[in-house]
């Protein structure tokens, strides 16, 4: 992966997001999103003691054991939101550690990309070798753009209406409807408003304008 000319720094929040080659596709199935999502999870970690593969084979009792003692570690970043779509991912999160994106966004797209490569039969690279990070200066630019990353489904007119939005598995929005989630800080953001459903409110409130914006989307990911 190449090295940036601006640096990440630690303790900043940054909107991440890659996409496929030739906007190749990603995610093709249930079973990929779902690999996609268990792979963030496991390498926002500052050391796994294994890869994720290894991990995975591990019987359920080893798996529990060994991820109970991973969550009190400490880790490369801080994830407040997220949102995989057919080709690309967004990501919204805080650096913790020194080059700590750099080495969770490698970590976590080379173990995917042999995952999806032994899957499809296929050699190479899968995404873009460089990705996008934009960092958060404003806590109004947070907001807003979690909302954008939310509304990514129904923007791009991967779900047939909005209210679909709120059962979109492979998105944090739902973690942000039940005020709880895995492996993502909601609290962060949802302590700007009175409720969950305020939260709610602010992002279905601009989800045709968001379609609109679509033609100048780079304006929010470059």
């Amino acid at each position: 992966m190449p090295g940036r000319i601006t640096p990440l720094v630690s303790g900043e929040v940054y909107h991440i997001f890659n996409r496929g080659i030739n906007r190749q596709p990603t995610f093709t199935n249930k079973r990929e999103y779902k690999r996609a999502e268990t792979t963030i999870s496991f390498y926002r970690f500052l050391k796994p003691p294994m890869s994720l593969s290894k991990f995975l084979k591990l019987e359920q009792i080893k798996q529990n054991e060994a991820f109970e003692i991973l969550q009190q570690s400490n880790k490369l970043v801080e994830i407040f939101c997220y949102c995989l779509m057919p080709n690309h991912f967004h990501i919204l999160l805080r650096q913790l550690e020194d080059k700590g994106i750099s080495r969770f966004l490698s970590n976590l797209q080379n173990s995917y990309t042999k995952y999806f490569n032994t899957k499809h039969e296929r050699d190479g690279s899968l995404f873009l070798d460089q990705f996008k990070a934009v960092r958060v200066e404003t806590d109004e630019q947070l907001v807003h753009l979690s909302r954008y990353i939310h509304l990514n489904p129904h923007t791009g007119y991967v779900i047939k209406s909005l209210e679909d939005l709120e059962e979109y598995p492979w998105s944090s929005f739902p973690n942000y409807l039940e005020e709880s989630g895995e492996f993502v800080n909601v609290k962060f953001i949802l302590d700007f408003f009175k409720s969950c459903k305020e939260y709610k409110k602010f992002v279905f409130d601009q989800s045709d304008y968001q379609r609109k914006l679509k033609e100048i989307e780079h304006l929010l990911i470059e």
